[in-house]
């Protein structure tokens, strides 16, 4: 197929990445292009050259002082969003695709799917916020949607229905470790990512912690996370997916904190790739993620049954834990999936 995929504007597809969305992309596109699709890539500048990539341009453009004394300004950062995207729906109607897949959180994709010939299909990666609900609203639901998780698919039930499609993880880059060592948490550093919560009950727990990802909120990391650091608890920067591998296998167990409802856990299926069980609050998708078998959840930020939670799940077997990712968090499950709803959206009758 020719197919189509709408990524981000704002951060690149490359590592290491910004988060999760931008890694799923990574191994998306990667994944259908290794399975002989003609894909092309509309991703922000930075993006990986070795995938089918091209820039989503981001226009030069400087509101006059006068647009800027308007007290409903919006930031420069959106309106040189807006542009980009808006520039590549008009563009796409002049280009011939077998099928457009909107990946991208921005409200204009799925706004204008009823002015392309292709058809559209949107991932939702996310819960129901205004600018996408507003965008269903005005499509009139054209186009097919796909929620990461049946949590997600819930949550987006009043507005639109969806197919449910686990997100996955290339289980032949996140390979088995030994375990034994420190629990890890992996991810952006953010007050709803909570690594602050994952610090306190490791030390309830007394077991030594390592931290991953980038810091994407430096006001909380100041406040929240360098305070906790010390006493066998450490920070190791925004990793490489190799080295974030060789960190996730020698953990004892990887820790997951979420404050927002996740809509998958894409940080728990990596550990599990690598044999590392879970210990994670119970929010979000994460109960469709994590059962007795791989892991342990916690109440919502119960920190003290988190810690239980801890001295659990690091008593998982983990040949166990990797293969129940291998039968339920790969890449190749996933993708095989999308073919699927490809194939279906393109010859109904057939499907």
């Amino acid at each position: 197929m020719r197919i189509c995929v709408i990524a981000s504007s704002r951060f690149p597809i490359a590592e290491p990445f910004a988060g999760g969305l931008e890694a799923w992309t990574h191994a998306m596109v990667s994944e259908l292009d290794r399975r002989g699709h003609d894909v092309t890539l509309f991703a922000g500048p930075g993006s990986d050259p070795r995938l089918p990539v091209t820039r989503l341009e981001v226009p030069a453009f400087a509101p006059s002082a006068v647009s800027l004394t308007d007290v409903n300004s919006p930031s420069e950062q959106w309106m040189l969003e807006h542009h980009a995207y808006l520039d590549l729906m008009l563009g796409l109607r002049h280009q011939r695709f077998d099928l457009v897949h909107n990946t991208s959180l921005h409200h204009l994709p799925v706004a204008m799917a009823k002015s392309l010939d292709a058809p559209v299909v949107t991932t939702l990666h996310t819960p129901p916020v205004p600018w996408l609900e507003s965008a269903v609203a005005l499509s009139g639901g054209v186009g097919h949607f796909v929620s990461v998780s049946e949590m997600t698919a819930r949550a987006w039930a009043h507005a639109v229905s969806s197919t449910v499609i686990h997100n996955g993880v290339d289980v032949t880059a996140f390979v088995p470790g030994p375990g034994g060592g420190p629990a890890v948490w992996s991810g952006r550093l953010t007050p709803e990512k909570a690594p602050h919560l994952a610090m306190d009950a490791a030390r309830l727990a007394g077991v030594e912690l390592v931290l991953a990802g980038p810091v994407s909120d430096p006001a909380y990391v100041e406040r929240e996370v360098r305070p906790r650091l010390g006493d066998g608890i450490s920070y190791a920067g925004h990793l490489s997916r190799r080295e974030l591998v060789g960190v996730l296998g020698r953990a004892s167990v990887a820790v997951v904190t979420p404050q927002w409802d996740e809509p998958y856990g894409l940080v728990a299926a990596e550990a599990m790739a690598c044999g590392t069980p879970v210990a994670a609050f119970s929010r979000g998708a994460l109960p469709e993620l994590v059962d007795p078998r791989v892991g342990a959840l916690a109440p919502d930020a119960d920190v003290a049954a988190l810690a239980r939670a801890i001295l659990v799940a690091a008593r998982c077997e983990r040949r166990v834990v990797r293969s129940y990712a291998e039968r339920h968090c790969s890449l190749q499950r996933m993708v095989d999936r999308y073919e699927g709803l490809y194939d279906a959206v393109l010859d109904p009758v057939a499907a």
